[in-house]
């Protein structure tokens, strides 16, 4: 073999050695910057508050948190029942809770009360609550009702819908006795005590009633009067806007993607939802899908981003609570009870 052959051999070795140790010393650089990267951030815990038990309408909370999409926003959300239906508002205004499950209505008439709270989002986009007899009664129109008993469950805004229909349909709202049921609102109205009842939502109550052998009649308040109001919003306090709107605003893209996966997966959800029942208020697997059913088209924005909220919307129901005398303090302003993020 000539020399210059073998000179050629060798310096090809000794690159390929030296080729290779390069090649190892590279995998061990990336090894020990793959040790040395960041841990990743932890949670941000952040609160809200139901409006009830967990029932069909939380299911895109339950789904947004089983399903990863809080975290994927970098959220831990604890998700808790009231233990009074009226203290939500309260307690997010206080910064005790991030935000509350509440309704339109009840938003304005808190900010007449001085409670410095706004919706952020509207998750159901009409009335659940309509006017209920019993479906052989033969009370068709709210003007039937003169003479008639209605009960109502301890809020004056039921009261106030009731007059507002019956008054729409040509009757006189002074003939009819209006009797505070409390929650008993089923019992009153499937053993007579009552001719018709307001508070009850069509996916619940009226469910129940049916399945109990009761069937109702409901009658839309939106067609007599009273305002296409979103019967249930997200409320945050005005100082959490602040010191927190970018959580509120990830938490809100998290609550999408939960929606649309309810939508897409509407057994999964309900599935999801029923590990989640509180053993003081049991879910019936059934009604819970019906009034699923009945939920997601009246949660549907349609073109527009799940939540999103109607100037005109808030517009109108704070003219209707001011005619009507529900709103403790004057000047309260629509714009201001609401933002979308």
């Amino acid at each position: 073999m000539h020399r210059s052959m073998k000179l050629s051999l060798l310096l090809l070795s000794i690159l390929w050695v030296l080729g290779g140790c390069n090649s190892d010393s590279g995998t061990g650089k990336e090894e020990t910057n793959s040790s040395a990267s960041p841990k990743a951030k932890p949670l941000q815990k952040i609160s809200i508050m139901l409006d009830w038990y967990p029932n069909a309408v939380h299911s895109f909370l339950y789904a947004a948190k089983e399903k990863g999409y809080f975290a994927a926003e970098g959220l831990d959300v604890d998700i808790q029942m009231p233990a009074d239906t009226n203290d939500a508002l309260k307690l997010t205004a206080a910064g005790k809770i991030d935000l509350a499950l509440s309704y339109q209505p009840q938003v304005l008439m808190a900010r007449g009360e001085q409670i410095p709270v706004k919706s952020i989002g509207a998750v159901v986009r009409h009335p659940l609550n309509h006017l209920m007899v019993a479906k052989d009664s033969g009370i068709t129109r709210p003007k039937d009702l003169a003479g008639r008993t209605v009960g109502f469950s301890s809020i004056p805004l039921y009261e106030a819908m009731v007059r507002t229909m019956v008054k729409q349909d040509g009757g006189n709202p002074d003939s009819v006795k209006l009797v505070d049921v409390g929650f008993d609102l089923i019992p009153a109205l499937s053993t007579g005590q009552v001719n018709g009842l307001i508070g009850g939502f069509i996916n619940h109550e009226q469910l129940l009633l049916q399945k109990e052998g009761h069937p109702v009649t409901s009658i839309d308040p939106t067609k007599y009067g009273v305002p296409d109001y979103y019967e249930l919003v997200l409320v945050a306090s005005e100082s959490g806007l602040v010191s927190k709107q970018d959580e509120l605003q990830r938490f809100m893209k998290a609550a999408t993607e939960g929606q649309r996966y309810v939508s897409e997966h509407p057994q999964d959800a309900l599935n999801i939802l029923m590990k989640h029942e509180d053993s003081t208020s049991p879910l019936d697997a059934d009604i819970e899908s019906k009034s699923l059913d009945i939920l997601l088209p009246l949660m549907d924005a349609g073109d527009k981003a799940f939540g999103y909220q109607d100037p005109d919307s808030w517009a109108r129901v704070e003219k209707w609570l001011t005619d009507n005398g529900l709103l403790k303090q004057s000047g309260v302003k629509a714009q201001d009870a609401f933002v979308n993020l």
